[in-house]
């Protein structure tokens, strides 16, 4: 961490500048380091504002700074990193967006500017199609362009199925959320969560002691949408955040692309309204979306889809896993109960094996909490 980023920090936390006046000031001094020390007079087209800024810079400078002390001080203990938007590993793509967030906090392992950087989004109230669509699309877009990084938000539906999909699919994954990096919501995604900060991470632009408020979630919906090259929805109502992020993508010029569903099925709604308006090009597996990015020539595009779907991400089955894997195969399902009966074992312990099964992609969850194996 860079004395810039301390600095870019305590820029964002000066209260009654505003998120973004802090990013013009930054972009139009150069450096937050700068600011601080007094080492530029603000001075230009608009004096009344610079008037002011320096107002809150003399009155709240003290605040911020300590702000920025026990930011740094958590993040520095946790393993965390503070991108400036100026930093070499803040992302590029997000970089360019007139509303950049001055400062992101990441825990992971990934190259956050990824030579192709795909975001998935859609409905809390996903369906099993829409499940099985995040699995396979993220399944055959790890053959076909292994080098992409998917992105989402860590919420229940759609998104926690893109990154166990792609965990699964062995494509590093990146949860945008809507708070600090001292907690983890939903927290029935903090298994998940550990698995992505090995293989992906964890982004923020909030720092800690941030509550998972409503605002929260459409503001980091930008993120999503201006740090990836092409945006995904897959099961959407006729409103929500999925769409929200889709319009934002648009007016970042990036791809924006649909999955349909029926035409009665409400959660596809969203979609086909999308595809309508032709502001969202259709698709029905990966490989159309590869094809309209020109990400890869005819020859890797057969070479790829030669190679096994599900790459050995995961270490080998414990016993207990395949003891329940066992129990699944040649049957409809079982619920939890069953298992418990059939294996002996702490039904605690069942659900987590579970859990553990269903994030590596060997099996679903269906309605009645009735788990099968994926075929």
């Amino acid at each position: 961490m860079t004395d810039e980023s301390f600095y870019a920090i305590a820029l964002s936390r000066l209260k009654g500048l505003g998120l973004q006046n802090a990013l013009t000031l930054y972009r139009e001094v150069g450096s937050a380091k700068d600011v601080f020390m007094g080492l530029v007079e603000l001075k230009g087209k608009e004096p009344a504002l610079h008037s002011r800024i320096q107002k809150i810079l003399d009155e709240g400078s003290s605040a911020a700074l300590k702000a920025a002390e026990e930011e740094m001080a958590f993040c520095k203990k946790h393993g965390i990193e503070v991108l400036d938007v100026g930093s070499e590993a803040y992302p590029y793509r997000l970089r360019q967006c007139k509303d950049a967030p001055l400062v992101l906090y990441y825990k992971g392992n990934t190259d956050l500017n990824a030579l192709h950087v795909v975001t998935v989004v859609g409905t809390r109230r996903c369906t099993e199609y829409g499940k099985d669509l995040c699995h396979s699309f993220t399944s055959d877009l790890a053959r076909l362009c292994p080098d992409t990084l998917v992105v989402s938000g860590l919420a229940y539906g759609i998104d926690i199925h893109a990154h166990r999909g792609a965990l699964s699919a062995g494509l590093p994954t990146v949860a945008i959320l809507a708070h600090g990096l001292d907690r983890i919501y939903p927290y029935a995604h903090r298994e998940t969560a550990k698995l992505m900060v090995e293989h992906g991470g964890l982004l923020t632009e909030f720092p800690i002691g941030t509550n998972p408020d409503k605002g929260n979630f459409v503001r980091r919906n930008r993120i999503a949408a201006g740090m990836c090259d092409a945006c995904v929805v897959v099961e959407s109502g006729s409103k929500g955040g999925s769409l929200i992020t889709a319009n934002q993508a648009m007016s970042y010029d990036r791809q924006v692309f649909a999955f349909p569903g029926r035409s009665t099925d409400e959660v596809s709604q969203g979609c086909h309204a999308l595809i309508r308006k032709n502001t969202a090009g259709l698709i029905t597996c990966a490989e159309d979306m590869v094809c309209d990015m020109d990400w890869i020539t005819q020859q890797q595009r057969a070479e790829a889809l030669q190679k096994p779907s599900h790459p050995e991400l995961f270490p080998r089955l414990s016993d207990d896993e395949q003891a329940l894997v066992g129990l699944l195969q040649g049957c409809d399902g079982l619920q939890i109960n069953q298992a418990v009966l059939k294996t002996g074992l702490p039904v605690g312990k069942v659900a987590s094996l579970f859990l553990e099964l269903e994030i590596k992609g060997i099996i679903k969850c269906l309605p009645g909490y009735i788990y099968r194996l994926i075929q």
